[in-house]
């Protein structure tokens, strides 16, 4: 598609991302689900913390109300709130305005469905239509929405997360790094109803710092922050609190793969593992499939993307899914990835286990990975090539179970993403290079 990606429109702020476009597509959904409804539509719109989501927000509304719908505004919230606000208060759609770990001068448009997932590619091609004045649309003075305050969906999905665990948190110290994003409105809150001892970083935003030096995309922060205090956990979220990375006691890294592995062997362990099966992407680590294997747990391997992930799961009905990167869906709780219930159900199991958090992924050995980004001329070209192809697979099983090797194609830019897996950083940049300079020599020969 033209304008929207894996994860909504996104592009920065007043150059390829404008307000133009936030209120076309507000006008075209207006006038689009009123048609299909047969009655006027109404949608929740939230927001992150960036300054030109003010922007955005105003735009779609002004969208949305001309051709009709109502406009229901959660303000500053996370893109897993919405979605949980559309499901369960029956909006026809939903709206979240964010660039997730992007810098603050990016912004994106996320449309979601009535049943709180990602909207149909079809309606999205039909928004780009409207975008480049294929379509026309009718205007009419009779025909006009309106905007509400709706803090009390916000307040409702609040409620909601504070009844998910089974356990209380009295007596643990839980640090949170908000990434002065989405999850500063309501991280802080679940946790304290919920009794921990919480501390927070990257709770002060100011339209400009999302992401600048915290939550999970600058994860040392939280990890420095953990140790200095003495806390028995931490959780960083990124700008819009769709994503979670964990951090033990000892200040160590549990990444997204590292919390499949704790979530997914609780589940079997409760008989609750649908088809003993977890979903994640071609990016995961070798570890991890390992470590999963031991465990009598199988995996469904898709593509980088939550989308796809999340479709696997709703084709399938499996219990849990998701990315090395931190969106992690637990699809008994949620449609969507959502750091706060991450980080929650990450303690409910500290807790129910009375163990320290470093001891959960136990069992789990990450091998060492690295990526390189090389740029080309035609990156469909040198996913096409046979020699290349027969490079790669000779390099895998030279590399047998110890390590892999992986290529893919950028969806956005003109680059090939080599990643190794190895038992060494070593041997990772020694195959990294054979496979760049093998690479170089074909497409310029």
């Amino acid at each position: 598609m033209k304008y929207f990606g894996t994860d909504g429109f996104r592009g920065r702020a007043n150059e390829n991302l404008r307000v133009e476009h936030a209120l076309k597509i507000g006008q075209f959904l207006g006038w689009y689900f009123g048609k299909k409804l047969g009655r006027k539509a109404a949608c929740v719109i939230g927001k992150d913390t960036r300054r030109s989501s003010y922007m955005f927000e105003y735009g779609l509304s002004a969208g949305l109300t001309s051709t009709g719908a109502d406009a229901y505004l959660l303000h500053v919230t996370t893109t897993p709130s919405v979605s949980y606000v559309v499901r369960s208060e029956k909006f026809d759609f939903g709206i979240m305005i964010t660039a997730s770990h992007n810098p603050y001068h990016d912004n994106g448009i996320k449309i979601i469905d009535s049943d709180g997932y990602k909207m149909d590619d079809s309606v999205l091609e039909e928004i780009e239509k409207y975008i480049d004045d294929e379509i026309e649309i009718p205007f009419s003075a009779e025909n006009v929405g309106r905007c509400t305050d709706y803090f009390q969906g916000r307040n409702k999905y609040i409620s909601y997360l504070s009844q998910v665990p089974l356990h209380s948190l009295r007596g643990y110290k839980i640090g949170l790094d908000c990434a002065n994003g989405s999850a500063f409105t309501i991280a802080k809150t679940v946790f304290d109803m919920l009794g921990a001892d919480t501390y927070v970083i990257g709770n002060s935003p100011d339209g400009t710092n999302i992401n600048v030096d915290c939550g999970s995309t600058h994860i040392q922060a939280l990890r420095d922050f953990v140790k200095e205090n003495h806390l028995d956990a931490g959780f960083a979220f990124d700008g819009d609190a769709d994503r979670c990375f964990g951090v033990d006691e000892n200040g160590d890294l549990v990444d997204g793969d590292a919390i499949m592995y704790i979530g997914a062997g609780y589940l079997k362990e409760k008989n609750s593992l649908v088809d003993d099966t977890v979903v994640v992407t071609v990016m995961s680590n070798l570890g991890l499939f390992n470590a999963l294997k031991e465990l009598g747990i199988k995996t469904v391997i898709t593509d980088v993307g939550d989308k796809y992930i999340s479709k696997e799961i709703q084709d399938h009905g499996y219990s849990i899914g998701g990315e090395q990167s931190g969106h992690i869906i637990f699809d008994r709780y949620a449609t969507t990835g959502d750091g706060i219930l991450t980080a929650i159900i990450m303690c409910n199991i500290l807790v129910e286990k009375k163990t320290v958090f470093s001891n959960l992924k136990r069992g789990l050995t990450i091998l060492p990975q690295k990526l390189k980004n090389l740029s080309v001329p035609d990156k469909d070209a040198v996913m096409k090539d046979e020699e290349i192809l027969a490079f790669a697979e000779n390099l895998n099983k030279e590399l047998g179970e110890k390590g892999r090797l992986l290529l893919r194609k950028s969806g956005t830019e003109p680059l090939i993403r080599i990643m190794v897996e190895a038992a060494t950083e070593e041997e990772c940049d020694k195959y990294i290079g054979e496979t760049e300079t093998f690479i170089k020599n074909r497409i310029y020969k």
